[in-house]
């Protein structure tokens, strides 16, 4: 008997109360969502459940209630307004207990995904994704959108065809992502930041301009590691200028480790049947006793503010919601376990054309804290490093405002001095 289902053998699957959930970014299986919609008149009270959608949809944007909505782990541009509006709900979380929280609070979940195809073996691979979907593998049933423009990749990503439900073709390229402009601040900040990347380190980069740009000046460093929860083209630049082997590692040695991977058609090509690449599940990746099993582990990400206590909102923007927590906080609390662990935190200095200072006295009214003060290790302006971890509250204070934009420090230290921060 076959597994490949008809789009209504496909529809008889989804109950009434089902919880579907769906891997984040290139693990969204598009032709599978296009069926729930086109059906979703007979759909009854189903949520989807995803971190980073791709793409906008009627569902998301509240046109199919009672039927068919989306809860969300992580906004995109795909959920972001329909968020503010109301129409999709918005889950605190930290990435690496994703599987946990669904878990605990999903009651008749299935899984839909994106895979490679079958290999001669009967396995499927999630190809760039592990993330929370794959420890769900044997768990609870699939259901397989097969592309073959997805890559065959390695690790805990692997789901044999006695595994699902069923399966449908849908061959579409993958989405790219595209690489921001790195300007003149973005390549300061990269500035300070690689100075302090030794050979051997073991790094988890995040995804923007700074990130990119500090990847550009890490070539001629030697014997590298990657243990990062996303995977972008930069390490593909990285392993082809022989920075990076992982041989310095203390586990997974010569593996490159990853939860999820987004970038151009270029990356999913080397990740394409590449062993030294594994994709694990995020609670291992980004779980903290592993990320401090490197001694010399190094974790940079980025914010959108900081007070004078280091607390980093990274997630709304003027008080207002944007993201979610991500990964940030996971790997902020997992380089300070590790021995010689190093933690960045970047942004500019400045917002809208250097009118708003990012370093605060207070955060702005309705902020999130993604990263605590007890965690946070290194903020990085274009203007130098505030070096934070095991700083007092006033040592930490005249820090930030040394890497303030020369414009807002007399003001900050004004408004420090009357709070009682500094004297």
């Amino acid at each position: 008997m076959t597994k490949r289902l008809s789009p209504l053998e496909f529809i008889g699957l989804v109950d009434k109360n089902m919880d579907i959930i769906i891997p984040l970014a290139n693990g969204e299986p598009h032709g599978l969502l296009d069926l729930l919609e086109a059906h979703h008149e007979k759909l009854d009270n189903v949520k989807v459940h995803q971190m980073l959608a791709l793409r906008n949809r009627d569902y998301i944007n509240g046109k199919m209630k009672g039927h068919l909505s989306h809860i969300s782990y992580f906004l995109s541009g795909a959920t972001r307004k329909a968020y503010w509006e109301g129409h999709v709900e918005l889950i605190p979380n930290a990435f690496q207990e994703v599987y946990r929280l669904l878990r605990k609070t999903t009651k008749k979940p299935i899984v839909m995904a994106v895979a490679s195809p079958m290999d001669k073996y009967g396995y499927f691979s999630l190809g760039t994704n592990a993330d929370y979907a794959a420890e769900f593998i044997g768990e609870v049933p699939f259901v397989l959108e097969v592309n073959k423009h997805m890559p065959r990749t390695f690790g805990a990503n692997q789901i044999h065809i006695s595994q699902i439900a069923g399966f449908i073709e849908n061959d579409l390229p993958l989405t790219e992502e595209v690489s921001p402009v790195i300007t003149e601040k973005d390549q300061k900040i990269a500035e300070y930041i690689t100075e302090d990347i030794q050979d051997g380190d073991t790094l988890q980069i995040g995804i923007g301009a700074i990130p990119n740009a500090v990847m550009k000046m890490l070539k001629e460093r030697r014997h590298l590691g990657i243990h990062t929860e996303m995977l972008t083209d930069g390490v593909v630049d990285l392993v082809e200028a022989g920075a990076v082997d992982g041989m310095k590692k203390s586990s997974n040695k010569g593996k490159i480790i990853a939860t999820f991977a987004f970038g151009s058609q270029r990356l999913y090509d080397f990740l394409d049947n590449n062993p030294s690449v594994e994709f694990l599940p995020v609670s291992v990746v980004n779980a903290a006793y592993e990320i401090a099993k490197e001694d010399h582990m190094v974790s940079i990400n980025a914010t959108t503010e900081v007070d004078l206590y280091g607390q980093c909102a990274s997630e709304t923007v003027a008080g207002k919601y944007y993201s979610s927590s991500g990964g940030q906080a996971d790997f902020a609390r997992g380089v300070r376990l590790s021995k010689y662990g190093k933690g960045y935190v970047c942004m500019h200095s400045t917002a809208k054309d250097d009118t708003i200072s990012r370093i605060k006295l207070h955060l702005a009214p309705g902020s999130v804290v993604t990263t605590s003060k007890n965690d946070v290790d290194n903020i990085v302006t274009e203007y130098g490093i505030a070096r934070l971890h095991g700083k007092s509250l006033s040592e930490r204070a005249k820090a930030l405002i040394n890497i303030a934009h020369p414009k807002f420090r007399e003001e900050l230290w004004h408004e420090a001095t009357e709070f009682g921060l500094i004297e």
